[in-house]
This record gives structure tokens, sequence and C-alpha cells, in this order.
């Protein structure tokens, strides 16, 4: 168990993380290295569990502020919500079967992949001007949202931004939608994968719930100001922390 001092470091990291998670995905980049470091020798299918349990707080108030705003719609949520949620406890079922460690030198490519594009792209997500009809969207959505929702009931870090990233270019959403429609799926899988860790204990309760106070506090104000700054804002951010998330993935596929 943490003393005091880590505890609040670690709330403090989860708090930074849930902002940056309610804008455009990528929390995972600060709490799991802050849990491993704050958590030295826990197994980690308990570091993974009380990463859920903290990113939960902060999906479920930033989905709720994205909703409130009317940036998406009940309509456009529940397909894919229901469709990430069958995705991650698949995700998570097979995490403790099999390692995630080959995971990261694809997840490396992807990475480098969306910030190319987006780069290159300098009008990408700048306008909402979706590509299809509503039906053959939202259809295209649940098939997105039950393959990232796999991906992030397996092995987790970078999922908001790849959902942002694909609403963006596959359906032609603007960033801001994007990252709308993309917390309420990662809100879904997170909650999925999270009922999987909980049921099989793999938690701490004190570091857990210490961290969702933080991340929810974080997650308010991180949809609160990107609602506020609009879709140029969370592209800019979008590239910070795609390439952040580059760097990190670089060391880790290097550092064997």
């Amino acid at each position: 168990m943490p003393t005091p001092l880590p505890l609040l470091l670690l709330a403090l990291a989860a708090f930074a993380a849930g902002f940056i998670d309610a804008v455009v995905g990528g929390g995972g980049l600060i709490t799991m290295p802050a849990l491993l470091l704050g958590m030295p020798g826990a197994p980690l299918p308990v570091v993974l569990g009380n990463n859920k349990v903290q990113a939960g707080t902060g999906t479920t108030v930033a989905a709720w502020k994205f909703l409130r705003s009317g940036a998406m719609t009940w309509r456009d949520a529940v397909g894919p919500v229901i469709a990430a949620m069958i995705g991650a406890v698949g995700g998570a079922l097979l995490a403790y079967r099999i390692g995630t460690a080959f995971m990261r030198p694809l997840m490396l490519g992807l990475m480098g992949v969306m910030l190319l594009w987006t780069l290159l792209k300098p009008d990408l997500g700048q306008v909402h001007a979706p590509k299809y009809g509503l039906h053959h969207q939202r259809g295209l959505a649940i098939l997105i949202a039950l393959a990232l929702g796999f991906y992030d009931g397996f092995f987790g870090p970078g999922t908001g931004s790849l959902l942002i990233f694909l609403f963006v270019a596959v359906l032609g959403f603007d960033f801001l939608r994007a990252s709308a429609l993309a917390k309420a799926v990662n809100w879904a899988s997170n909650m999925a994968a999270l009922a999987v860790f909980l049921a099989r204990g793999s938690w701490t309760p004190m570091v857990g719930l210490t961290m969702a106070v933080g991340n929810g506090a974080g997650g308010w104000l991180g949809a609160h100001v990107a609602l506020k700054k609009g879709s140029a804002w969370v592209r800019i951010v979008f590239l910070a922390v795609v390439s952040a998330l580059l760097v990190r993935l670089t060391w880790q596929v290097f550092k064997g």
C-alpha cells in the first residue's frame, strides 16, 4: 500500500491524465508509468485494474459533459457504446491468457501513421463533414468501437487517440465531435474491462479510488476546455499527445 505522499502524486498524475484523456485520449501515457513507479512489484493485472478504476471516473464525467453540450447525441452513441463493451470484455479476458508485449511495435507503426497523416492534412478534422449517410456512418462507428474496445481491454494505451483519428479520417467528423464520441466509446470499454478486473480482484481500493477522484476532476476540466476552445485547439493537443505516445513506444520497443 503506497504511503500518503505517493498517493498524492498518483492523484495528481490521474488529474493530468483525466484532462488529457477528455480532450484527445492518451491519459494512460501518464497513469501507467505513475502506477508502475508508485506500486513497485505489483502484478500487471493489478496495475491494469487500478488504471481502469481511475480512468472510469474521468471518462464518465467527460462523456456526460460532452453529451449535455450537444457535441454528440444518444442515438449516435448507443451502438458504438454496446459494441465497445462487448469488445473490451473479450480483450480483457484474453489479457489474462497471453502477453501484450508484441502490441508495442504494432502501436509504434500505427502512431507514426496517425501523426504523419494528420500533419500532412492540415485541414483534417477542422470541419464536420460526414462522408456517409447516417445509417452507414453509424454502422462504421460500431465496427470501429468493437475493434478499439477489444484493443482497450487487451492492451489500452492510445485508445482514445486511435478512436479520434478513425472518427476523423474514416467518418469525416471534426476533432471536437470525434473527441466527444470517442469519449463515450472509451467510457464503455473502460467500464466493461473494469468489470472483468474487479471480478477477479485485480485492484487496490485505496489507490484506485484516490486516483479516481483526481481523474474525475481532470476529466471535467478537460471536457470543459475542449468545448470552449473548439476543434483547432483539440487538433493541436492531439498532435502533441500522439507525438508523446510515439516517443514513449519507441523507447519501450528499443529498450526491449
